[in-house]
């Protein structure tokens, strides 16, 4: 008997071995970032560590519109890659049925260091912001119960999923994890700034004092929200009421913002800041999209702030309607400001759809 449970122990021990090593064998591989040596550091998940075969996966799931209630939109339909993943030029992107967003499509790029997505903060991390637009009805309008059935029916799905996450249950969880560790690695890295940051390039003139007019809090004090001196992100990644709508009280905006989330009246008229990056492929411009220019933006910082209980502090030329730059300085605004567009991002394989070839 006691020979007997000891050959059972030992057949036991053996099998769980091989299926350990083959178990191992099959081990998703760590997704290797490209080196971020001008960026903050990037904050990790660790319950959805990133890897090559679930950035893989969720490249697949983010073209596919397998996740829209009538198959007809897939989350890259309203995030563009040639768009730096916004919706350029749509004021207000559409969903099922031709519904009509209500505000601007954010870009998605770099999104790994926000602390909080959408203009209005509402998603704490890109795992709870993919959850969104799958089942809200004016997006793609499809319950997340029938989302995961349609997964599990596809063999081609089963197979992706068993690569990066092995034999669990595919479910919505596994679904916005792995969507989620696509959108990680959206990292625009390879601006004429970028290259002028290592050493590989140089600013012309006008481009260089752009950059100083920028940072410079007497002039265009843009630094306050839009980090470009201190890292490559382009935003601090946090919210602000920036003087876009004049209002007597919190509650006469007309879009809380922030506050809608929160129910805070400090944070009413507040959106997500944007990053600077991009700008090119991005219009029109705030969460709202009135400004169909850059040259509109940068006149509105100059002469058109409003004045607002919650308007941010850091906004110090509010009360005398902006920074009055004149038209020199706005060239060379705008000079620098190009240098922030990442030509290499919008044409990058590695993020397009994995479908066409």
């Amino acid at each position: 008997m006691i020979r007997t449970r000891r050959t059972a122990t030992l057949a036991a021990l053996l099998c769980f071995s091989i299926v350990a090593v083959s178990f191992l064998g099959r081990e998703p591989k760590p997704y290797a970032f490209p080196p971020l040596t001008y960026f903050r550091p990037m904050p990790v998940n660790e319950a959805n560590p990133v890897t090559t075969e679930g950035v893989r996966l969720g490249r697949s799931l983010f073209y596919d519109p397998i996740l829209s209630t009538d198959s007809t939109i897939s989350c890259s339909g309203c995030h563009k890659q040639e768009n730096a993943f916004s919706d350029s030029p749509n004021l207000f992107s559409k969903g099922v049925n031709a519904t009509t967003q209500k505000r601007n499509t954010p870009a998605l790029f770099n999104v790994a260091w926000y602390s909080a997505l959408f203009w209005d903060g509402r998603a704490k991390t890109i795992e709870d912001q993919v959850y969104h637009p799958v089942r809200d009805k004016a997006e793609m309008a499809l319950d997340w119960k029938l989302a995961e059935k349609r997964i599990n029916r596809s063999k081609f799905y089963r197979k992706k999923f068993a690569e990066a996450f092995g034999n669990r249950q595919i479910d919505s969880v596994l679904i916005t994890k792995a969507i989620a560790q696509f959108e990680r690695t959206l990292i625009s890295n390879n601006s004429k700034y970028d290259r002028v940051v290592s050493g590989k390039a140089r600013f012309s003139q006008d481009e260089l004092e752009g950059m100083e007019l920028v940072n410079d809090m007497t002039r265009g004090n843009c630094m306050h929200c839009h980090t470009t001196d201190g890292d490559g992100l382009g935003t601090t990644g946090q919210f602000s009421n920036n003087g876009l709508e004049k209002a007597s009280s919190h509650d006469g905006f007309k879009d809380p913002g922030l506050g809608g989330t929160t129910k805070d009246p400090r944070d009413f008229g507040k959106f997500k800041i944007p990053s600077l990056r991009n700008l090119a492929f991005t219009a029109p411009y705030m969460h709202d999209g009135r400004f169909k220019k850059l040259e509109e933006v940068i006149d509105f910082y100059s002469e058109g702030l409003q004045v607002s209980p919650t308007v941010d502090s850091k906004m110090e030329f509010v009360h005398r309607g902006g920074s009055r730059l004149s038209a020199a300085e706005k060239r060379k605004v705008i000079a620098f400001l190009k240098t922030l567009n990442d030509y290499d991002f919008i044409s990058n394989r590695a993020f397009s759809n994995p479908f066409i070839r």
